[in-house]
């Protein structure tokens, strides 16, 4: 091997093992004053890379323990922005809500890191994604301030929430029919949608979870249903206000590329819904992504195929707007 061949392996070498390096980099944590409060984002991948901001499901879950699943490969072409929204993960247990926690604060503050991400790393648009919960504030993004969208991914779209627990309730209630089941059948019909308390949305998750096949054993109800309680106290009137909205009415037109990725077996955010929606939405563009054997948490489900669909199609092919 002549001595130009063996530096050229060796430099080979070298950015193959700085790329698993960097693939795999711990992210940067960051500390950050919005709303008047401060919240916690993290940074993965390169500063000089278009932005990819990610807003959380719940509310009030954090996703950051679990990004690296469905964002690994994203590093490499985006700077990752996960971020720990007001009442949730790191910023909650950091510092607690100085307010009640409304819908139009949530949209505050997410508009408010938006302009700070673009002028900290000196760009002009993001892209943009909601996962359920996130939705809700990524939709709102779209219809105030598309200017600075490249484009924006829903993933399990909330977008007519009290339609979408009626028609879950009463596939569970037939279900329970189905199944003589009648302790099922008693709770399911104390249910008020839009729900009224905490106990609305406990029955109807625990048995949505039994009917998924993912049944919360016996000895965990107690847990479960004081989850649902501690977190009604937060969020509960939050989610009422999402419950009144109904994109079909409120937002039929935007002005960004607009991409949907629907799991078929979701049945929290109805796959149905979302798609009649999507075919309706004028947009100057827009792709929808559905996936079979995917439920509510497609974004982890199929994470390997969405980011390649993200780097290969929508960052590769450019959002200008063309058809």
């Amino acid at each position: 091997m002549t001595k130009k061949l063996k530096i050229f392996s060796v430099l080979l070498l070298m950015i193959s093992l700085f790329n698993k390096v960097y693939a795999q980099s711990p992210p940067i944590y960051d500390t950050l004053s919005i709303g008047n409060i401060k919240q916690i984002v993290s940074y993965s991948g390169s500063k000089d890379s278009p932005i990819i901001l990610f807003l959380h499901g719940g509310p009030g879950s954090s996703r950051m323990k679990q990004a690296d699943i469905f964002s690994n490969t994203l590093q490499k072409h985006f700077l990752v922005v996960q971020w720990d929204q007001r009442g949730a993960g790191r910023t909650e247990v950091l510092n607690k809500s100085l307010v009640p926690i409304t819908l139009d604060l949530m949209e505050n503050d997410t508009f408010e890191l938006i302009k700070m991400l673009l002028k900290r790393f000196n760009q002009k648009k993001l892209y943009l994604v909601g996962e359920s919960w996130g939705t809700v504030l990524g939709f709102k993004m779209v219809e105030k301030h598309p200017e600075l969208l490249n484009a924006y991914l829903a993933f399990s779209p909330v977008v007519n929430q009290t339609e979408s627990e009626q028609i879950l309730l009463e596939n569970l209630k037939r279900n329970a029919k189905m199944k003589h089941n009648q302790t099922a059948q008693k709770e399911l019909n104390t249910i008020k949608i839009p729900f009224n308390s905490y106990e609305d949305m406990y029955y109807s998750r625990k048995w949505m979870l039994s009917y998924d096949g993912h049944e919360v054993a016996e000895k965990d109800l107690p847990l479960l249903k004081q989850y649902m309680e501690d977190w009604s106290k937060t969020w509960l009137p939050t989610w009422k206000e999402v419950m009144k909205r109904n994109l079909f009415v409120q937002l039929p037109t935007v002005k960004c590329p607009v991409y949907f990725f629907l799991g078929e077996k979701d049945l929290q955010t109805n796959c149905n819904i979302a798609t009649e929606y999507y075919e309706v939405l004028i947009t100057p563009k827009k792709k929808i992504y559905t996936f079979k054997d995917a439920g509510h948490s497609v974004l982890v489900d199929e994470a390997v195929q969405i980011q390649k669909i993200i780097i290969d199609e929508i960052l590769n092919n450019g959002n200008n707007g063309d058809s």
